[in-house]
């Protein structure tokens, strides 16, 4: 869809995905743009749904969620459940912050947040392994996370 953006639109974009909270007036300096264009743009951008929602970056490690893992799952075709009904069952699970569908060896992978790497396996362990649909998995706890971005 960035065939209808121009350069100001993915200027603009970029502004705001660095700061959601930045005011108009100070975008339009930036861009060197009209507030008024500032605000249509974004207007427009959020009625074309190329901008989804604003949201904010919370800091995990200050919440008690500092350890990350990425969870590589099988699904299980013989569960009775298609693999986006078991996608959704652990989407639901306190603790988990994505879930993907994937191709190749694995189907699902899986990213969670918790205090420590011992509630990472309790959230492996007693509930996403509890999932009907779930298979083999195999859990990568993050040392250090280097860029991430919303």
């Amino acid at each position: 869809m960035t065939g209808n953006l121009d350069a100001i639109d993915l200027r603009l974009l970029k502004e705001l995905r660095e700061n959601a909270r930045e005011n108009i007036a100070s975008l339009s300096k930036k861009l060197g743009i009209p507030r008024t264009t500032v605000h249509y743009r974004i207007k427009r951008l959020l009625d074309e749904g190329i901008i989804e929602k604003f949201t904010v970056k919370p800091n995990y490690k200050k919440l008690n969620l500092g350890t990350t893992a990425f969870i590589l799952a099988r699904y299980d075709p013989d569960s009775g459940l298609t693999q986006r009904q078991v996608a959704e069952r652990i989407a639901a699970l306190e603790g988990v912050y994505e879930v993907h569908i994937i191709a190749g060896e694995w189907d699902l992978l899986i990213k969670v947040r918790a205090p420590s790497s011992e509630e990472v396996g309790k959230i492996v362990v007693d509930k996403l392994r509890e999932i009907k649909g779930v298979g083999q998995t195999v859990t990568m706890v993050s040392f250090v996370t280097v860029k991430e971005e919303l």
